[in-house]
């Protein structure tokens, strides 16, 4: 789509050097966004149980954020098998029906100028739980029965998170078989006109339970090498993506539990990554135990991303980032290479045109939009 700009005539390629570090276009592999602002993977709990077929509700929940400016959205949490779900409303990528319904909301995001990654993930011991929306009942908390669409979940070595139910310890063909379940995934998101894909390994879900020594305490080789399972995941994914497709791994960098992982810990991984085929590492933290968590201040996740980038591998940064000039600081001291927002998107998904007027007083703008911003 073109953009009309209300920047100063003369102003192009040869100036983005001169131009706010958060504007500025990035590449990954042979990607190019059109700028550092992202939208971060957020749970929507929003596609009709079972299927997990996405609908008219997320062309319209992503489309905006394309509208609005951000140079690369990163989707809701999707499911690679039904097993994986974290709620029985999740979006899914388990089977060849998805991609359409994916291919109308990643059709209607590049119409908007912008560029879409999937996040596929497996829930592990924290699937088959409650949405806990607001207005849901009361009792509706913790994991859903089977009665009620729920199911037996699966776990690095068989121990609850919280007041969960119990998962059951995967045996080796049932850790192969999630390797393949990623692997075709991520053939089906290339089908459906992804740009990149990312790989949630992060927030206590299953990769991030392989990883945390608190969580892996298995014999066999995927517990004598905790990054095994990721290593393999990431392995078999690119093989699924064309060369030019970029690959992001989001990372729990502080596990926030006693005896769990921290940021010099994953720099380390980041770095095994990197080598294996990884452009860019999404840096959260926590959610392996319940209850263990950072106080939330804006940029709190900040400090882990400068540590992995230290490393010399590619980040995102996360946390209440919400003023601009803030987020610019962040990319400007090379704590991150693009930073990601939540809630900030929804409460304004066109954050990222009032990000370019505040630090330019100027903005590239969607054509149909641009009345108000006269």
């Amino acid at each position: 789509m073109t953009l009309i700009s209300s920047r100063p005539a003369g102003k192009g390629a040869a100036d983005e050097a001169d131009r706010p570090a958060l504007l500025r276009p990035m590449r990954l592999r042979g990607l190019t966004l059109r700028n550092r602002i992202g939208v971060s993977p957020m749970c929507m709990y929003a596609a009709p149980m079972p299927d997990g077929v996405v609908d008219d509700w997320h062309v319209v929940h992503y489309g905006q954020f394309a509208l609005g400016g951000a140079g690369l959205i990163i989707t809701e949490a999707t499911a690679v098998s039904p097993l994986g779900r974290v709620t029985p409303d999740d979006s899914g990528m388990w089977d060849d029906r998805h991609i359409a319904g994916w291919r109308r909301v990643t059709d209607a995001v590049h119409r908007a100028g912008g560029r879409i990654a999937v996040q596929l993930a497996h829930a592990g011991r924290k699937g088959s739980k409650y949405a806990g929306l607001p207005g849901d009942p009361p009792e509706h908390r913790g994991s859903v029965p089977p009665s009620a669409g729920g199911w037996q979940t699966l776990g690095a070595s068989g121990e609850p998170f919280g007041r969960f139910a119990d998962p059951a310890r995967m045996d080796a063909d049932q850790v192969d078989a999630v390797v393949a379940e990623f692997a075709a995934a991520a053939r089906r998101s290339v089908a459906a006109g992804f740009d990149a894909i990312e790989l949630h390994g992060a927030h206590g879900y299953l990769l991030h339970e392989f990883l945390s020594p608190v969580t892996n305490r298995r014999d066999d080789r995927w517990g004598a090498d905790r990054a095994a399972l990721l290593l393999a995941t990431v392995a078999a994914v690119r093989a699924e993506m064309p060369e030019g497709m970029p690959l992001i791994v989001r990372l729990s960098v502080d596990d926030v539990a006693p005896g769990g992982s921290q940021a010099a810990d994953s720099a380390e991984l980041a770095r095994r990554l990197h080598t294996a085929g990884v452009d860019l590492v999404d840096c959260s933290s926590g959610g392996l135990v319940a209850g263990a968590e950072y106080s939330p201040s804006p940029g709190y996740q900040v400090p882990g991303s400068a540590v992995v980038r230290a490393a010399g591998v590619p980040t995102a940064a996360v946390g209440l980032i919400t003023d601009p000039r803030h987020a610019d600081r962040i990319v400007a001291d090379g704590d991150a290479d693009l930073v990601l927002l939540g809630r900030e998107m929804l409460r304004d998904p066109h954050w990222a045109r009032r990000a370019e007027l505040a630090l330019t007083g100027a903005a590239s703008l969607e054509p149909r939009y641009h009345r108000a911003y006269l």
